[in-house]
C-alpha cells in the first residue's frame, strides 16, 4: 500500500530558556499498513481506561502528582524522584540546540528518540530538576533511523559513565500491548497552554498496535504528546509493574488532535539495538 506521507521533522520552536526545543517529529498521515494494520483508515478512538484506585500517572514514573495541569491532559510530577529526565541537547559551540525527554532503563542508560540525537547534538545533559544534572558520556542513534521513512526506527540510547541513581523502568519484551489497553505517557513537553520544561504524565489508551509503531488517538479527555515530549515513554503494566512499551516519536496533526506514534520497543530491531548498548536493562 502506498504511504501518503513521509516522516518530516517539525520546525524547531523557541521556548523558555531553551532557544530551540526539538519538537516531536510530525506525521501528516501514515497509512495503517505502515503500522502493521490492513487499512489506511484512521485508528479508532477508544475510551481511556481509568487508573486503578490510588494509582496516579506520576506514580508510574516514580513521581508524585502535584497538580492537574497537562502533558496534554495530564499531571505535573516530581522530577527528583522520577525515571523520566529532561535531555538538554548542546551543540559543538556549547549552545543549546533543543530538548527532549527520555526514560532510565538501566543504571547508566537512558532511552530516547533517534531524532533527538542529530548531527547538531554534540553533548547531552541529563536533568532531573534543579538539583541534579549528569553529563552523558556518549549517545547513539539507531542506524535504522531514517527520518523520511514511515517505518523508521526512531530510538536512541544515552549513556553515562556513572550510575544515574534514579528508578529504572523495565523494557516490555514479553508481549505486545493490546488495542484498548490503558497506558501512561510522560515527558517534558508543552501542555495545552504551550508551557514546557515541566515533567508531566497522563493516561491514555492504545488505539493501534503494529510491528514498528504503537498509536494512541487523542480523544479530548485522554492525554497526548506535544513538542518536547519526543523520546519519552509509553508505559503499560505487566504483572503489576510499569514497563516501557514505546518511545514517543511523532504526532499526526496538532498536539490536541490526531494520533501519537510510539516506536514499539518489542520490535526485534529496536530491542537488539537497545540491549546492544544497555545489556543490563531490565526486561519484563
Amino acid at each position: 500500500m502506498t504511504r501518503q506521507a513521509k516522516l518530516e521533522p517539525m520546525a524547531r520552536i523557541p521556548r523558555g530558556s531553551v532557544p530551540a526545543a526539538l519538537a516531536a517529529v510530525v506525521l501528516a498521515t501514515m497509512a495503517a499498513a505502515g503500522c502493521g494494520g490492513s487499512s489506511s483508515s484512521s485508528p479508532a478512538t477508544p475510551s481511556p481506561t481509568p487508573l486503578p484506585s490510588g494509582v496516579t500517572a506520576c506514580g508510574a514514573i516514580s513521581g508524585l502528582s502535584t497538580s492537574s495541569q497537562a502533558i496534554v491532559n495530564g499531571s505535573s510530577c516530581t522530577a527528583a524522584t522520577a525515571s523520566v529526565p529532561l535531555l538538554y541537547l548542546v551543540g559543538s559551540d556549547g549552545r543549546a540546540v533543543g530538548s527532549c525527554s527520555g526514560t532510565v532503563i538501566s543504571p547508566t542508560a537512558v532511552l530516547t528518540a533517534a531524532h533527538c540525537l542529530g548531527a547538531d547534538t554534540a553533548l547531552v545533559r541529563i536533568n532531573f530538576g534543579p538539583l541534579k544534572e549528569i553529563a552523558a558520556s556518549s549517545f547513539v542513534a539507531s542506524p535504522a533511523y531514517n527520518g523520511t521513512a514511515s517505518n523508521s526506527i526512531d530510538v536512541g540510547v544515552v549513556l553515562t559513565s556513572q550510575p544515574i541513581g534514579q528508578p529504572i523502568i523495565p523494557l516490555l519484551t514479553s508481549r505486545d500491548p493490546t488495542v484498548g489497553e490503558q497506558a501512561v505517557i510522560a515527558g517534558w513537553g508543552e501542555d495545552l497552554f504551550g508551557q514546557g520544561l515541566v515533567l508531566r504524565a497522563g493516561v491514555t489508551s492504545i488505539s493501534q498496535v503494529g510491528p514498528v509503531y504503537l498509536l494512541n488517538a487523542y480523544g479530548g479527555t485522554s492525554a497526548g504528546t506535544c513538542a518536547g515530549d519526543s523520546g519519552g515513554p509509553l508505559l503499560v503494566s505487566v504483572g503489576g509493574s510499569w514497563t516501557v512499551a514505546g518511545v514517543t516519536s511523532a504526532v499526526s496533526g496538532a498536539c490536541v488532535a490526531g494520533s501519537d506514534y510510539f516506536v514499539n520497543v518489542r520490535n526485534s530491531t529496536v530491542r537488539a539495538f537497545i540491549l546492544g548498548l544497555a545489556p543490563d536493562a531490565v526486561q519484563r
